[in-house]
């Protein structure tokens, strides 16, 4: 087992709790089913007036869209761990959280107070992250990225993205490394695209999350594309076979996560997303039976 018990809890539900919020956002931006099914999708809000427009591309299409946006954000990544420029990290992370907060908060909040709130949440937790505001953010943003994606997905594209994935999380963890390397430099930097958890102690809520490692073997992480990727297809679930379906896949995903936490070794690094996906798989050949 790689974490103690409480650690593998307070993961498991965190995940869960991305993916209930996630499909939430999901279904706050659905618009009105046409009567030839097509689902309507909501405007996404605007920044500084400036509005955030989703890519306008066929599924198949948004598998070579999305592809390409990865190996860009990883390459830029990669560049800024080679340069040692963690201010630049640092900024980077701050206006992509302020996006994807703003966006998933604008679901449930009026515009100028979702903005609001994105900006005050990322600038703590970029700055000043605290081991509860930075996994409370976590739980918000996935939701975000989603309603941007999801509506250009269909449930195919998302499975054929999620496979594709399976092999490059495998390639990045077990070959190259360069995951390992990616993971190690955002918890020197203090910030995390992901679940950032102690492994040990019960760190105040208000201490540092970079101070609260101070003094501990391990600190127990989870990345924000284990969370993300597998939110794509139940929000894809979701909008083309509603709520139960999608909640299968999530659960699907949630008991394969449980499952590598329970077999895997401590101190070893494990590609999560082949994992996910058997989840996702088994969770959606569940919802054919419905």
């Amino acid at each position: 087992m790689k974490h103690n018990f409480p650690v593998t809890l307070a993961l498991l539900l965190l995940f869960i709790a991305s993916h209930l919020v996630g499909l939430a956002v999901i279904g706050n931006y659905a618009g009105a089913r046409a009567a030839d099914g097509t689902l309507s999708w909501k405007e996404l809000p605007a920044i500084a007036g400036v509005p955030i427009e989703r890519p306008d591309l066929a599924p198949a299409q948004s598998i070579l869209y999305i592809t390409i946006a990865i190996v860009i954000g990883t390459s830029l990544i990669l560049l800024i761990i080679r340069l040692n420029t963690i201010l630049l990290w640092k900024l980077w992370f701050f206006l992509a959280v302020t996006v994807c907060l703003h966006i998933s908060l604008s679901a449930f909040l009026p515009s100028l107070w979702s903005a609001i709130i994105a900006v005050l949440a990322a600038l703590l937790k970029t700055f000043r992250p605290t081991v509860i505001i930075h996994n409370l953010t976590e739980v918000f943003l996935y939701g975000g990225l989603a309603a941007i994606f999801v509506p250009i997905l269909s449930v195919g594209a998302a499975f054929i993205l999620l496979i594709l994935l399976s092999f490059y999380d495998a390639y990045a963890v077990w070959r190259s490394k360069h995951m390992i390397a990616m993971a190690q430099f955002q918890s020197k930097s203090g910030i995390f695209a992901g679940l950032m958890i102690p492994a040990h102690g019960k760190p105040a809520k208000t201490v540092p999350l970079k101070r609260a490692k101070k003094g501990t073997t391990r600190t127990a992480v989870l990345g924000g594309g284990d969370i993300g990727f597998p939110l794509l297809l139940s929000g894809a679930v979701l909008a083309n076979q509603g709520l139960i379906s999608a909640l299968l896949v999530s659960t699907g995903a949630t008991l394969s996560l449980l499952t590598l936490l329970l077999l895997s070794q401590k101190d070893k690094f494990y590609p999560a997303i082949p994992f996910l996906t058997a989840g996702c798989t088994v969770g959606y050949l569940f919802t054919l039976l419905l």
